[in-house]
């Protein structure tokens, strides 16, 4: 695909329009899986080319009459992140930070808040962090568990994907 048909708005103004095309971009290079126990609620492949969501997080989130998919936002989030470690070596703290902004933005962005759309991820981070691991992509990046010296969790995920 040509960069340039990507591009549906302009604008040199922060724009919920072009962010949208951001997002949509982000998208379409990645593939995403809803099939494994991803502590954290989502993650990313070794190689960047799959974005991992949780199996047990639900797909949609019903707001005001509307209903948002949820994966366009986490897989912004995770791809920004990705992109920021490997790229600019940034430590998983300060990527993780640019990459919560843009998910933030994006969800704002599509019309819904933050405050009800963190709803929904924290009350299942921490049933998806306790649960036991059965399913573990054997690909999935394990620089943020290292980066946050979460020991019991990376013993967890190798464990599990063996």
């Amino acid at each position: 695909m040509k960069l340039d048909n990507e591009v549906r708005h302009t604008s040199e103004e922060l724009d919920d329009r072009v962010l949208a095309d951001v997002v949509t971009a982000l998208c379409r290079r990645v593939n995403v899986s809803h099939d494994f126990d991803i502590p954290y609620i989502a993650g990313y492949s070794d190689n960047a080319k799959t974005i991992y969501i949780d199996r047990h997080l639900p797909r949609t989130l019903a707001w005001k009459g509307r209903d948002f998919r949820l994966a366009p936002f986490l897989v912004t989030h995770e791809i920004v992140e990705k992109a920021l470690l490997d790229e600019l070596r940034l430590h998983y703290l300060h990527a993780h930070q640019v990459a919560l902004r843009a998910e933030r933005d994006a969800v704002r962005g599509a019309g819904l808040t933050w405050r009800a759309y963190q709803r929904v991820m924290k009350a299942h981070e921490k049933p998806i962090d306790e649960e036991k691991l059965k399913r573990v992509p054997g690909d999935l990046d394990l620089t943020p568990y290292k980066d946050l010296d979460d020991f019991q969790i990376l013993e967890r995920l190798t464990r599990a994907a063996r």
